[in-house]
C-alpha cells in the first residue's frame, strides 16, 4: 500500500472511532413537521429545513434575540441535523432587513479558492478535466469556509444576545443526541450520490429515520466557537485539521491553514430592483441574485400576471423568461473581483425589454445576449451539483434574515473533521476553464476567487421600504427558478404562501425543461408541448423553499412540502 493510501486508511479509522464514540442508535418517534404558520407580526417566525433547527431559532427569539441571533443558532443546528446540506465547513449568502432603517444588507460568506489555485485546478493527468465525481471527492474541491465568519460579522453588526449563548442548543443536541430525519437517514451509509465517502459512511453506520445520533466532536467544536468566538474556527487546531484532511489522497488539495485564517466575509448594500409595485433585493454577483432580478425584469415586460397557475400561457412565459435569464447568467456571471460582470447592463430596463420581446408564440433556442457594458465571454461549462439549505427568520421588531447556506454536494467532499463535513464548493467553478480557442470563461478557477453560485436569498419590500416577503431555496442551478415561481405565485398570482411554495417546479435552462409534470393542472403540460416546451420529469434536486410574507397585517410562513422543514412562531 502506498504511503498516501496508508495515511488515508489510518485517518478514516481514527475518524470513525471518534465519531462513533457515544453514538446511540435508539429510536424516537418522528412527528410530522408543522409546515405552515400564521402569527401576529410582533411575534416573529422561523422557517427552516428541520424542526430541531426551527426550535433553536425560536428559543433565541423568545429570549429577546434578533433575527441575526436566531440565524446563528439555526445554522449551528442545521450543520448537525442535516450535514448533507450545510454546516460549519461551508459557505452562505444572507440578506438582512433592518426594520428601523428599512435598509437591506447583503452578506457574502462564499468560500474562496486556495492561494495556490490556478485555472487548471481540476485538470486530470492528461490535461482533460476530471469527471465530476472525482472532482467532488478530491481534496481540490474544498475552499476556505465562510459561513462562521459571515455570521460573526452579521452578529457584530446586528446581534444583541451573547455569541456563546447562540450555540448552546447545537451543543446540547450534539451531546445528548438529535432525532435523525428522513432525508439524512436516506443518505446513511452512502455519503451522497455516486458512492460512499468513508468519513460520512463511518459516522452514519446503522442510522435510520428516528435514530438518536450523537456527535461529541461537533459538540466540542461549537462549544469552542461559542466560548472563543470565530477565531476558534479560523486559527489553531481546526483550520490545521481541515488543511491536513484536504491534503490527503485521493487528489490532494492545496488549501492551507493560512488560506483559512485569511478568509474575509463581504458585506454591502443588497442589489435591489423594482418589480411591479415592489422592490426585490438579493446579494450581488457571484450569487444567483442577479439572475432572479433579470428574470423578473423580463416577466415585467409580459402579461404573466394575467395568467394564473392553471393557465398554460403563464407557465409558457415563465419558461421562456427563465431560459433567457439562464443564457445570460451562465455566460456573464462570475466573481466581480476577478472578472468584469455587467450587472448594470444585465438589469438595464431597455435590455430586459429587448430580451422579453424575443418571446413569441412558439419556443425557440436561446443564447446569451449582449447587455450594455459586456465583454466577450467564452461559453461556460459549469456543472453545479444539487445541495444546500435555506431559512427565513423574522424577529419581534420586524428585522428579517433570508439566508441560503451550503456545503455544495450532499455531504460536500465527503471528508470530515471535528464532527463537521468539508465543502466541495470549488466544483462550482467551470471544470473546463477555457473554451476551444483557449479563452478563459468568467467562472474559471483562480487563487482567492469565489465560484459562481445559484444561491439567491431574497427579501421583497413595498415602495415605502416596508417588509413584504422573504423567499429562498436550495436546489443547485435550479435555485433561481424555484425562487422565481414562488415570487410570481406571491406577487402576480396572489397565492397564499403555502400554495406559492407548493407550486409545480419548472426549470427552463438551455435546450431542456425539467419539471414536476404530474403536479400541473390538467392540460398544462400538453399545451406547453404544443408551444415547443416539452416538460421532462426529474433532472435535479427537489426544491426546499422557505418563505414568510406579511399578509393582512399578519405573518404567514411556509416550508416546502417536498421536504421535512417547518414554519413556526414563538
Amino acid at each position: 500500500m502506498v504511503p498516501a493510501m496508508k495515511a488515508l486508511v489510518s485517518f478514516v479509522a481514527v475518524a470513525a472511532a471518534a465519531l462513533l464514540a457515544g453514538t446511540a442508535l435508539s429510536q424516537a418517534p418522528v412527528a410530522a413537521p408543522q409546515q405552515s404558520a400564521v402569527a401576529e407580526r410582533g411575534k416573529g417566525m422561523v422557517a427552516a429545513a428541520n424542526p430541531q433547527a426551527v426550535d433553536a431559532g425560536l428559543k433565541v427569539l423568545r429570549e429577546g434575540g434578533t433575527a441575526i441571533d436566531a440565524a446563528v443558532a439555526v445554522q449551528a443546528v442545521l450543520g448537525l441535523v442535516e450535514p448533507q446540506s450545510s454546516g460549519l465547513g461551508g459557505g452562505a449568502y444572507m440578506v438582512f432587513y433592518d426594520a428601523k432603517s428599512k435598509q437591506v444588507t447583503a452578506y457574502d460568506g462564499r468560500e474562496t479558492a486556495p492561494s495556490a489555485a490556478s485555472a487548471e485546478l481540476f485538470a486530470g493527468p492528461t490535461g482533460a478535466p476530471l469527471n465530476m465525481f472525482e472532482a467532488i471527492r478530491s481534496g481540490r474541491s474544498t475552499g476556505a469556509p465562510g459561513v462562521v465568519a459571515m455570521l460573526a460579522q452579521a452578529h457584530k453588526d446586528h446581534g444583541v444576545r451573547p455569541w456563546k449563548s447562540l450555540f448552546t442548543e447545537a451543543e446540547r443536541l450534539a451531546s445528548d443526541g438529535f432525532v435523525v430525519g428522513r432525508r439524512l437517514a436516506g443518505y446513511a451509509g452512502g455519503g451522497g450520490r455516486g458512492g460512499p465517502a468513508p468519513d460520512v459512511a463511518a459516522y452514519l453506520t446503522g442510522v435510520r429515520e428516528g435514530s438518536i445520533l450523537k456527535n461529541p466532536a461537533y459538540a466540542a467544536t461549537v462549544r469552542r466557537i461559542g466560548a472563543e468566538g470565530p477565531k476558534a474556527f479560523y486559527e489553531g487546531e481546526i483550520p490545521a485539521a481541515i488543511a491536513a484532511r484536504v491534503a490527503q489522497e485521493p487528489l490532494p488539495g492545496k488549501l492551507t491553514a493560512a488560506d483559512i485564517a485569511g478568509y474575509k466575509p463581504q458585506k454591502g448594500p443588497a442589489l435591489c430592483r423594482p418589480y411591479r409595485a415592489y422592490q426585490v433585493c438579493t446579494p450581488n454577483a457571484p450569487s444567483g441574485g442577479p439572475g432572479v432580478l433579470m428574470a423578473l425584469g423580463i416577466f415585467e415586460n409580459t402579461d404573466i400576471a394575467a395568467h394564473g397557475p392553471a393557465d398554460p400561457q403563464g407557465w409558457y412565459l415563465f419558461a421562456e423568461g427563465s431560459r433567457l435569464m439562464y443564457a445570460d447568467r451562465d455566460r456573464y456571471i462570475g466573481d466581480p473581483a476577478f472578472v468584469s460582470v455587467p450587472v448594470a447592463g444585465l438589469l438595464d430596463p431597455a435590455y430586459l425589454k429587448s430580451r422579453a420581446a424575443l418571446i413569441k408564440d412558439k419556443a425557440e433556442p436561446r443564447t446569451a445576449g449582449s447587455p450594455p457594458g459586456a465583454q466577450v465571454r467564452a461559453a461556460d461549462a459549469t456543472r453545479e451539483v444539487s445541495g444546500t439549505s435555506h431559512f427565513v427568520v423574522v424577529d419581534g421588531k420586524g428585522n428579517v434574515v433570508s439566508m441560503t447556506t451550503t456545503v455544495e454536494s450532499p455531504f460536500g467532499s465527503g471528508r470530515m473533521v471535528h464532527g463537521f463535513v468539508l465543502n466541495n464548493q470549488l466544483t462550482d467553478f467551470s471544470l473546463s476553464p477555457r473554451d476551444a480557442s483557449g479563452a478563459l470563461v468568467a467562472n474559471s478557477p483562480a487563487a482567492g476567487k469565489r465560484p459562481r453560485s445559484s444561491m439567491a436569498p431574497t427579501i421583497i419590500l413595498d415602495k415605502q421600504g416596508n417588509f413584504v416577503a422573504a423567499v429562498g431555496s436550495p436546489g443547485g442551478n435550479s435555485i433561481p427558478a424555484y425562487n422565481l415561481k414562488t415570487i410570481v405565485g406571491l406577487l402576480d398570482w396572489k397565492l397564499p404562501v403555502k400554495d406559492a411554495v407548493a407550486l409545480p417546479n419548472l426549470i427552463a435552462r438551455g435546450p431542456g425543461t425539467s419539471a414536476e409534470v404530474s403536479k400541473f393542472a390538467p392540460g398544462v403540460a400538453d399545451a406547453l408541448t404544443a408551444k415547443g416546451v416539452t416538460l421532462r420529469a426529474g433532472g435535479g434536486e427537489d426544491s426546499g423553499l422557505h418563505a414568510v410574507m406579511i399578509r393582512n397585517g399578519r405573518l404567514e410562513g411556509a416550508a416546502d412540502p417536498r421536504r421535512e422543514g417547518a414554519a413556526k412562531a414563538p
